[in-house]
């Protein structure tokens, strides 16, 4: 799986001390442009996204339904269905190399996905090959609390994590949302579309 390598990244176990403008898109440096790279991989281009969402949509309706009417076996299978979908891998690497604010942020492999290539290889490598992944630890950052001088620290996944979470957060949500006796017409997120993936956790105080 290639994925870009980002410049400003320090090498694996350091920690960084960065402002809030360290994160914002601009301050990270690429080898590449941004979707830049049409004729390299037109495929990424000519996937007909409507179709994509929506076979992600009814299929985690279908787990909601299940997940509804007490019928844990079909919720099963059907989450094993959704982890394996290529729908479902496609739209959660959209989600976090495309779509998400924090897609430029590297975690501690200092890689990224920007151009079409790289993002249809890792979404190859989600639904083929993340089997026997081994989640890498977040890169540590901090930034100002808000109306404070006092720094907060933030917790970056890889983008290869982020992905992955995206991914099984399709499976498991709707089921949670069932659980929660949100209605399968109701505008939530088991209905419609899932959650925005998260780029940055917040990290306990030692």
């Amino acid at each position: 799986m290639r994925l870009m390598t980002c410049t400003a990244v320090k090498p694996k176990g350091t920690l960084d001390a960065m402002t809030s403008t360290a994160l914002s898109a601009g301050s990270v440096g690429v080898n590449g442009p941004e979707d830049d790279d049409q004729d390299q991989d037109p495929g990424w281009y000519d996937i007909n996204w409507d179709q994509v969402e929506d076979d992600v949509r009814r299929l985690r309706q279908r787990i909601f339904a299940a997940s509804r009417d007490g019928d844990q076996r079909r919720v099963r299978n059907l989450q094993k269905l959704m982890l394996r979908s290529r729908s479902n891998a496609l739209l959660s690497v959209r989600r976090v190399a495309e779509i998400n604010a924090g897609r430029k942020t590297a975690g501690v492999d200092g890689k990224v996905a920007l151009l079409a290539t790289h993002k249809a290889e890792l979404a190859d490598w989600v639904q083929r090959s993340a089997r026997s992944w081994t989640a890498l630890p977040v890169r540590r950052v901090f930034i100002p609390k808000t109306g404070s001088t006092k720094l907060r620290a933030l917790g970056i996944p890889v983008i290869a994590d982020r992905a992955l979470q995206a991914l099984t957060v399709n499976a498991l949500e709707p089921e949670w949302e069932a659980s929660s006796n949100r209605s399968p017409t109701a505008s939530g997120p088991a209905a419609v579309t899932p959650r925005e993936p998260v780029t940055a956790y917040p990290v306990p105080d030692s």
